[in-house]
């Protein structure tokens, strides 16, 4: 009897232990098919982790001055560099000569006493300067008196100063005495003024092109010639003591008029009470000098519609490829892109910059990125009164004197495109102790710049600096007697070679026989610039059809907007406004 009763019970406890895991399979059951209800769709899974996985990529990718959270984060400071970003490698070595031979005779020695040239300038500022200089060489090698040139009234720039109203006329003629007799006007003759018989000479015209052209007019039918719209019309390449002479007007001899000189230097010592060091940038984002490169700069349609009515106004402008325009380096940099490169070359948000522009296309919202990374950002507007600035605002030429001798005097100068203000900042800035004048690669930047949401901003600054090599200002960046003479002045530069050997002596000693860091960077210096003018394109001189004695030159610099020369016989307006 007792094993039937436990086999009774066994199988009970089993029949209850089979109905319980039955009702808990049960219940997993219905909770796996309530959750399989409510779980999404294994295609909108993958599109969710699709869409996360792309936020998070933007996110990389975004930059900082715009969004602030990336990779590509930049830094608010410079970075710890090899290099003194306020002074030029090896400048103590170099120095600005241009003293006259013993072979070069005085004037009064040369100067034919009823000889007389009259110059009529042309263009703006800057390009008027290039024509004044020019213009002391022409008289002497005519052996003519030079009267004071007539600057350009009746161009775009509407300036109706005359020569002292802008330079030191007294100070002009008494420091060329000695090179070229300068006269105010013109002696009357008969009792009447005397108007002399006008003319023009080709661009780039040499000594013989002078003496074949312009003095048989002289000598044959009248002692009085003035040759009219005079920008660029000696050759780039001169006897040595002509070119020194060049120098000395540029360089010496043109000082600007005494309220133009004062209000300057109180700009100037206003910036250095702000701060040690400052940069003087040359920006050229106006809305007309956009319009003539053709570029593009992602404004979409309203953009296009407001350059392009813009660049109708010169018949001769054909319509550009924008992306080729930017590949081949013609384009401006964007604001933006300027405070990029320049972070990158080591320069912090605490660096203070002086802007020298007109009107910037886009205004305050195009300046927004460069003012983010720039916060200490100036112009003559904002460092002077209304009423300190009001005897020049009516005047273009006066209010660019004001930025020429504030970016003249600026510790760094930076420049966006290469027109006559940038070139002959870069010759004096040479000339005068090599201060760094930094000019963008254009040409490989833009490469750079469009790829840069790939990389780490470690890298995009390394790459910076690489490409800017060549141009920084340094010295023997530029081969001597390539480029324009007045951004490049070879003939006037001396090196100071026993200081050179000497410190090149003592480092060799030091490292036993290696070459110094410096010695070798000036090396890939040399280089690198090199390479670069292979890169360039070789502008023609458009100058009428007359011929020319003397090659045509290779234009070394890097030209950020055009070649001016291009549209210059066909569109005046366009070349007085591009010029400056």
């Amino acid at each position: 009897m007792a094993f039937p009763r436990r086999r009774y019970l066994y199988y009970h406890r089993l029949r209850s232990l089979v109905k319980v895991v039955s009702a808990i399979s049960g219940a997993l059951l219905i909770l796996f098919a309530v959750l399989s209800f409510l779980a999404p769709s294994p295609n909108e899974s993958e599109h969710f982790h699709l869409r996360h996985h792309q936020t998070s990529f933007n996110a990389v990718v975004e930059d900082p001055v715009t969004n602030g959270d990336s990779v590509f984060h930049i830094p608010s400071s410079g970075g710890k560099l090899d290099r003194d970003i306020w002074n030029s490698r090896n400048a103590k070595f170099f120095y600005g000569c241009s003293n006259a031979s013993a072979k070069f005779a005085k004037a009064e020695a040369v100067t034919h006493p009823t000889r007389y040239l009259a110059i009529a300038t042309s263009g703006g500022l800057n390009q008027q300067r290039t024509g004044i200089t020019d213009a002391v060489v022409a008289a002497r090698i005519l052996n003519a008196t030079l009267v004071v040139p007539k600057l350009d009234q009746k161009s775009f720039w509407k300036d109706a100063s005359n020569f002292s109203e802008i330079f030191d006329i007294d100070w002009f003629i008494s420091f060329l005495s000695k090179d070229v007799k300068i006269i105010k006007q013109l002696p009357k003759r008969g009792g009447r003024t005397w108007t002399p018989y006008t003319m023009r000479v080709p661009r780039k015209c040499s000594e013989r092109c002078y003496q074949n052209r312009v003095l048989p007019v002289l000598l044959k039918r009248h002692n009085a010639v003035q040759l009219n719209k005079f920008d660029y019309r000696l050759a780039n390449k001169l006897d040595t003591d002509l070119q020194k002479l060049r120098c000395r007007v540029n360089y010496h001899a043109l000082k600007f008029a005494n309220p133009i000189l004062e209000m300057g230097k109180t700009l100037v010592r206003r910036m250095r009470m702000r701060r040690k060091h400052y940069i003087a940038l040359h920006l050229r984002f106006e809305p007309d000098m956009l319009a003539f490169s053709g570029c593009d700069y992602s404004g979409g349609e309203k953009e296009r519609n407001e350059l392009g009515a813009i660049r109708k106004r010169w018949k001769t402008l054909h319509k550009n490829n924008p992306d080729k325009q930017r590949r081949q380096g013609k384009c401006p940099l964007t604001p933006e892109e300027v405070g990029l490169m320049l972070r990158a070359l080591g320069y912090g948000s605490d660096v203070h910059i002086y802007v020298a522009s007109g009107e910037v296309y886009g205004g305050e919202e195009t300046l927004k990125p460069l003012n983010a990374l720039f916060p200490n950002f100036y112009s003559k507007d904002t460092i002077a009164t209304k009423e300190e600035l009001e005897p020049f605002s009516s005047f273009s030429s006066r209010m660019a004197a004001l930025d020429f001798i504030v970016c003249d005097e600026s510790d760094v100068f930076v420049t966006n495109n290469n027109g006559n203000m940038a070139r002959i900042l870069a010759g004096r800035r040479k000339y005068f102790g090599h201060k760094p004048t930094i000019r963008p690669n254009a040409k490989k930047l833009y490469r750079l710049f469009l790829s840069r949401s790939n990389m780490t901003w470690e890298a995009f600054a390394s790459r910076v600096r690489t490409l800017q090599r060549g141009f920084m200002g340094e010295p023997k960046e530029v081969r001597p007697g390539r480029g324009e003479f007045h951004e490049n002045p070879s003939t006037c530069i001396c090196e100071d070679s026993e200081a050179r050997e000497k410190v090149k002596a003592d480092s060799r000693h030091k490292k036993h026989g290696k070459l110094d860091d410096s010695s070798r960077k000036d090396v890939m210096v040399i280089d690198d610039q090199n390479d670069y003018d292979n890169d360039e394109p070789e502008w023609p001189d458009l100058d009428d059809d007359e011929d020319q004695s003397g090659p045509q030159e290779k234009l070394l610099y890097n030209i950020t907007g055009s070649d001016y020369d291009a549209v210059i016989s066909d569109e005046p307006e366009l070349e007085e406004m591009l010029s400056d």
